[in-house]
């Protein structure tokens, strides 16, 4: 391909792109294919010889699609979002086009200087202190990693580098019972042995227990095991529930224990000034990450991670072989050093792009709908006679399943199922599903940001009505 050619289907996939989004509601949310037919219609080997971009799309479009999932489908209710944004979009159009490697100040001083400044714009925003640093993760998982690994090298004096963890007792973390699996993840990951990871029993709205965490720690130092890092969550996976922040913060000082904050998803609410108080005792924290890739008009990947002390997190990480070495190194932030990753990517652009494009007033608009939207929904399904909440809605996460008296309460979970499964195979919306205290729980988000409370109303209309229909078969089943 030649630069003209390049140019020609540059304007021509601009265009699809501005198509599919006018169409998005055309498409199935949920892809229909079955496991395996994509495999099939692919060819064993690569080509031999080049192909022209016409058959490579045509294939796109043939082939590819009809196996996508689409995310930012205003039917998509499902998880969490994964938003984008027109932008955001321009924007990485930029960065593929670039290419740059962002690894050290020196190899682009843009990227590194504009991550520093959108952190400190975020860090503002949301109400983290002044005195902390960020930096720009792919992901919140693998920014509680760092913060595990992190803590791990603080309480050793940073000698687990060097020398492994031979001769140390067996390091402990904690998090609620309905955290993120990424936790568990972490600890595997960090060398600490999955049987280290010790889920604290929550409460009736799904939070982490103080009492059973205290408990938990002095136990674990009573039997000669050290307490290295708890997890509170801002916004769990399950059901957004709400960790309290103070009284954990209390026990992780007392007992001087790494704190890490996981509002991966809910986090991006905390740009509204009525959300701020969540984060009253951040100050007491040692981390803390949201994703704007999840909420925030920003695609992924885009993880903020803010750290009390980037000294711990920086001599956690850096390693400077003789190629690297710049003239600027005692000067700049090389962000090589604030993570795992050698390489990186030029996110910080994406997230300039959109905070400049909406406002802090658009984006907290488009929040704040989502918000009320879900919660005013959350009413409806509440006040139903055959419908419960299962958990609050403190964001714009609905947790609720169909309980109709005519049928037993030990079948509800199977009736349950049913719903979901067939409104994902309806290919109008896409709601997935948790389970609460061994309840089936059907989880519907308000997220997308071109979604609109229509899009929510319908899909209750079709919960409702695909209720009936399961329930009639299960009856007569």
């Amino acid at each position: 391909m030649n630069i003209e050619e390049y140019r020609a289907w540059a304007h021509k996939l601009v265009d699809w792109t501005a198509d599919y989004y006018e169409n998005l509601e055309s498409y199935p949310v949920k892809s229909q294919v079955s496991p395996g037919e994509i495999f099939a219609q692919l060819p064993n080997q690569a080509p031999s010889e080049p192909e022209e971009m016409a058959r490579i799309f045509e294939d796109f479009q043939n082939i590819i699609l009809p196996g996508i999932t689409h995310w930012q489908h205003p039917g998509f209710m499902a998880y969490f979002p994964a938003n984008t944004s027109y932008p955001s979009l321009l924007a990485e159009m930029l960065t593929s086009a670039m290419g740059a490697q962002c690894m050290v100040w020196d190899t682009s001083p843009a990227a590194a200087e504009l991550e520093e400044k959108m952190m400190n714009w975020l860090k503002t925003l949301i109400g983290i202190p002044d005195s902390w640093d960020g930096v720009i993760q792919s992901t919140a998982s693998e920014a509680t990693l760092c913060a595990i690994l992190s803590a791990r090298e603080r309480i050793t004096d940073f000698t687990v580098n060097e020398r492994g963890l031979q001769g140390h007792p067996h390091f402990r973390v904690y998090a609620s019972e309905q955290i993120h699996s990424s936790i568990e993840k972490g600890v595997k990951i960090a060398g600490l042995g999955r049987e280290n990871y010790v889920p604290v029993a929550t409460d009736k709205e799904f939070a982490m227990r103080p009492d059973a965490l205290e408990a938990a720690i002095k136990q674990d130092m009573a039997q000669g095991n050290t307490p290295l890092c708890i997890v509170a969550g801002l916004g769990t996976t399950g059901s957004t529930a709400i960790d309290p922040l103070a009284e954990i913060a209390r026990i992780a000082s007392k007992y001087q224990i790494w704190l890490h904050v996981d509002a991966a998803y809910a986090g991006s609410a905390l740009i509204l000034p009525e959300f701020q108080h969540l984060l009253d005792d951040i100050g007491h924290c040692d981390s803390f990450v949201f994703n704007p890739h999840k909420w925030l008009m920003t695609n992924f990947d885009c993880s903020a991670y803010f750290v009390k002390d980037k000294g711990a997190l920086i001599r956690t990480f850096e390693i400077l072989p003789e190629y690297l070495k710049t003239s600027q190194d005692q000067q700049v932030n090389n962000y090589r050093d604030w993570g795992i990753p050698l390489g990186r990517r030029f996110r910080a652009l994406k997230l300039w792009f959109v905070m400049r494009s909406f406002g802090v007033q658009g984006m907290q608009d488009i929040l704040r709908n989502h918000i009320h939207w879900a919660q005013d929904l959350a009413t409806q399904i509440e006040q139903h006679p055959d419908y419960e909440l299962l958990a609050p809605t403190p964001f714009n996460l609905i947790c609720f399943r169909y309980c109709p008296s005519q049928l037993p309460p030990d079948r509800w979970n199977a009736l349950n199922k049913a719903i979901i499964e067939r409104i994902k195979k309806s290919g109008k919306f896409y709601l997935t599903h948790t389970m609460l205290r061994g309840q089936y729980t059907m989880r519907l988000v308000a997220g997308q940001p071109y979604q609109t409370q229509h899009n929510l109303l319908s899909a209750w209309e079709l919960v409702q009505q695909t209720a009936t229909h399961c329930l009639s078969e299960s009856l007569s089943s």
